[in-house]
Order: C-alpha cells, then structure tokens, then sequence
C-alpha cells in the first residue's frame, strides 16, 4: 500500500530511531523477560525499586512471551489485544500499546494505527510513536473531519515540541528531531488548508521547505494556497511553486503521474496568465534548481504585455496607433455615441494613408483612403475645394482633418480636409490648351 511505502522511504535516521523505538517491549523488555524468567523482569529493566514493573502473574508472563516470539503481525495483534483484554491494567500497557501500533502498521490497518496511538496518548501524551504516527497519518488518509483535524493538530503541534527519549541517542537526535519538525509543519499546513485558513497554511508549508526543499507536494500545496488568497500580485509566486513541483525530479519529488498532472495544470494556469507559454521552460528550470522564487520575482500577464507592445507601437508608428485607437473605439459597441461625443467635429492630428480611389477621377473633390493597411477603404476626405488635374491612386498621403460623418456597416469615416493640409498627393496637371492652327492663305489664281 501506497502510505507504507511512503513510510518506508522515510529518512534512514529516522529508520535508525524507531527501529528500537517501536520495538522497545519487544527487545529491552521481552527479552530480557524470556532469559531471566517473570520473577527477575524489574531487575532487568534497571529501574529503581519503587518504580519497578513486573508482570502479575504466569499467564501475563505466557502472554507477552509469545508475543515477542510472534512473527506474523496480524496474529500478534490478536495477542496484544488478549494480552488487554485479560490484563488492561498491566504495568507493560504502554509498551504494549506501541507493539500494537507497531502490529496495526505492518498490516497497514491505518485507522487501527491511529486508534492504538491515540490510546497511547492517554497513557502518556508525550509518547513519541503514538505521536508520529497521527502527524504522519493525519494528511496521508485524507479526512477532513473536525475531530481528525483536531486530534491531527494536537499530535503534530506535540511532536514539535517534542524531547529527546531516553532510548534515542543523543548524535542521532538532531536529525530525527529535524524530520519530525518538517512532518508536523507538513501535517499543521496541510491541517490549516483544509479549514482555508490559507495565511497559517503558507507559513507552516514555509517552515517545512526551510527545513527540507525536497518536498515537491508542499510546494504544489503551498502554490494552491497562495492562489487561494486570492491576491493576484502574488499569482507569478503560486505558479513558482507549481513549476516547482512540476520540474523537481530528486528525492521527495512527486511521482511520474503527479509530475505529469502538476506540469499539465501548470501549462493551462501559465498561458492564460501570461498569453501563451513563452518563458515557461526558463520558469521551470529556475524552479527546478531553487525551492523558493527570488525576491521581487514576477511573470508578466497577459495585459502587461499587451500594453507593452502598444506603448512600443505608439512610439515606432505613432500615427498608425492612432489611428487604430480611433478606428477601434468607433467599431466597438458604444461606437456611434463616442463619434457623436467626442470624435465629431473634433480636429484630428496628422494621419497617413494610403489614395484608393478618387471623385471624380479628375478636378477630384473626395478621396478614399486606406490607413490600417494598404487596401481597405476606411475614410473619405472631402476637400474643401476640388483639385486641380489628376490625382495619383495608389499613393502614400498625409493628411489633418475634422471627421463630420460615421457609417459603421461598412465601416467609413468622413473627414472635412482642407486641400492644404493633404501632404505627399501627386496629381497629374492637366495638359495645357494649345491655340489652334490657322490655315494658310489661299493663293490668288492670275
């Protein structure tokens, strides 16, 4: 099952510390009880004589016994459980207690496993395996249950303030200290998410990738809850740490279909942000090699963007970007009420187009321009006096003028321009009138 495993590949100092931890009962108390006998079984523990343990009689001696014997976990449960239902005020009822938890994991009864724990706890509520095991199963089982929460919470804020036992020893500490620290921010986070409490959530997930960047499902977990802040400053942030989980591909990262589901989520939330997914493969590299963004880290949206490249389009063609800014207000669904308000009659600066067509061909007094392309007709210029020959087609113009009329379907903007204010027009002169020829005189016959 997919939760022992995930034990199993626990850090090996932590395998070194419960190694002797979960079997206590077993080594330090079962054997010393199977050389010496009942009768010897406080001595063999070194306690002083006031604080002595001893078995009550030949038949708990019989049960714990077999029990140390016992290899098969499922049949040692049912002896543990004999073992308490015939003596439940045993004097070796909290070691016995974590042989059961220890039973119920083998046999990956975790519901059992938490049960046994926490009847532990009412033993003694510093007692480390009991402990553990609720912080570690707490998020692994997945219930969201007020009561699971509670009890969650109660072991892993335990566990952080936990002590040194005095099985452990004293070089090993350290390191199984640290690892119950990033389980139980691991397992606090996790409690507060589910009560969306997104502010103590981000802080415990924090603290735990301090202590272990390696854990690529926090940073997935921590994305998920700075986006459920909903602040959209810090989006660029959340996707950090969903590229994170995404790319890291070391110890404690997620498994191939986790990478593959987190990375596809990643791709879909990256370009609608951003617009497409250009910058997304430096993104995931920058968060593959660090568990945290760097101060002051942002992705550009998609609007960011946007008004980026009409800024620079303003400033390279900045007649082109006005006209387009007129052009798309007028198109738009309030069109008719911003030419009547604001466009009409309003002189309008300096433009450049391209002559369609002109009326009539020659002496022309209107002329059909194109200014978004080269080939729409969009505006027609009435002059305020016709021209003099022909004007060229074809030909790149500038103009100024003052917009007295609106179509929408199909588009025409009709401007009043006076002829001086058309600059760059090439028109043809007309041929000039020659006089005509007179005819010779007729020769007088004699």
């Amino acid at each position: 099952m997919l939760l022992f495993s995930m034990w199993n590949r626990q850090e090996a100092h932590v395998h070194r510390f419960f190694r002797p931890l979960m079997g206590i009962a077993a080594v330090a108390l079962f054997g010393a009880v199977s050389l010496v006998g009942p009768a010897r079984l406080a001595r063999a523990q070194g306690a002083p004589a006031q604080a002595q343990k001893k078995v009550k009689d030949q038949g708990e001696y019989d049960l714990f016994n077999g029990v140390t014997k016992e290899t098969d976990p499922a049949k040692k449960a049912a002896l543990l459980n004999t073992w308490k239902e015939k003596y439940p005020d045993s004097d070796y009822k909290l070691e016995r207690q974590v042989l059961l938890i220890q039973a119920y994991a083998a046999l990956q009864q975790w519901p059992n496993v938490i049960n046994a724990a926490k009847e532990a706890l009412t033993i003694d509520p510093k007692d480390i395996t009991s402990l553990y095991w609720i912080t570690f199963l707490t998020p692994n089982l997945g219930s969201n249950a007020p009561d699971v929460l509670s009890t969650g919470e109660k072991a892993a804020t335990a566990l952080l303030a936990a002590e040194r036992p005095a099985t452990a020893k004293e070089e090993d500490w350290p390191n199984v200290k640290k690892s119950f620290d990033i389980l139980a921010h691991k397992t606090l986070g996790w409690i507060a998410m589910q009560r969306k409490d997104n502010a103590k959530a981000e802080q415990e997930f924090r603290e735990g990738l301090k202590l272990d960047p390696n854990q690529a499902e926090v940073s997935y977990w921590l994305g998920g809850v700075i986006v459920a802040q909903q602040k959209a400053e810090r989006y660029s942030e959340a996707m950090y740490c969903f590229a994170r989980a995404a790319a890291y591909e070391g110890q404690g990262a997620l498994a191939p279909q986790g990478r593959t589901a987190a990375d596809q989520y990643l791709t879909k939330l990256y370009v609608r942000y951003h617009g497409d997914n250009s910058g997304l493969d430096e993104l995931k590299a920058a968060a593959k090699a660090n568990v945290f963004a760097p101060d002051g880290f942002h992705i550009k949206t998609k609007d960011e963007i946007d008004a980026e490249k009409d800024e620079a389009f303003k400033k390279s063609n900045p007649q082109l970007a006005l006209w387009m800014s007129i052009k798309n207000q007028l198109t738009a669904a309030e069109g008719t009420q911003y030419f009547d308000g604001q466009l009409k009659g309003a002189g309008v600066p300096k433009l450049r187009a391209t002559v369609i067509s002109v009326n009539p061909p020659t002496n022309s007094k209107e002329i059909v321009v194109a200014l978004a392309d080269t080939k729409t007709a969009e505006a027609t210029l009435k002059l305020d006096e016709a021209l003099v020959g022909k004007p060229e087609v074809g030909g790149i113009i500038e103009f100024e003028g003052v917009p007295s009329a609106f179509v929408k379907e199909p588009f025409m903007l009709t401007f009043d321009v006076e002829k001086d204010k058309i600059e760059g027009l090439k028109v043809e002169a007309p041929p000039a009138h020659k006089a005509p020829a007179k005819k010779a005189a007729a020769k007088k016959q004699d």
